[in-house]
């Protein structure tokens, strides 16, 4: 796998492969309508827009996935890492998300979204200070659910996820402010 990403890098086209190979290879795919992997993310999605949440949509989870959870972050913060998003208990039967998902910490279907780095639940759009930032969307099909409170954060989730991931899939886009 580390091999495949690397090649994948050297040769630009890190962007387009939205695909991570899951347990006995199956193949998740994660996309958005909204925008192309590696293409900048429309400023509806983000603090210069209507700061919604883009539409995301995935295929083919392996057998054995109980959930998903997602979590959306920009590496390129200048203060470090910054958490968007953190999501978990999502369906297994589930396959996208329109856009503008509620900004509540439980849904009907059992889908917790937890507390980002602007220190509130639900999606918060891009925002960069200044220049071009990356963001990722990161979704992991699981075998289990999570028992986590909605203040947990992606540190909590991640730490949570700790032996059931058996797949993921990741999107990136980028934007740059005005």
């Amino acid at each position: 796998m580390t091999f495949l990403m690397n090649v994948l890098t050297r040769f630009g086209v890190m962007g387009v492969a939205a695909l991570l190979i899951g347990a006995g290879g199956t193949t998740m795919e994660l996309k958005s309508q909204a925008f192309q992997a590696g293409n900048m993310i429309p400023p509806k999605y983000t603090c210069d827009g209507q700061d919604i949440s883009p539409p995301l949509s995935w295929t083919d989870p392996p057998a054995g996935t109980v959930s998903f959870a997602l979590i959306s972050d920009d590496p390129d913060a200048p203060m470090g890492t910054w958490v968007h998003w953190v999501m978990w208990n999502i369906p297994a039967s589930s396959r996208a998300f329109d856009e503008n998902f509620p900004k509540t910490a439980s849904l009907p279907n059992g889908t917790q979204q937890g507390t980002t780095d602007f220190h509130r639940v639900g999606y918060g759009g891009p925002c960069p200070p200044s220049g071009i930032h990356r963001y990722y969307f990161k979704l992991y099909a699981l075998d289990t659910t999570m028992g986590l409170p909605s203040s947990a954060t992606k540190k909590d989730l991640e730490q949570a996820m700790q032996g059931h991931i058996v797949a993921q899939a990741e999107l990136m886009g980028t934007y740059r402010r005005r």
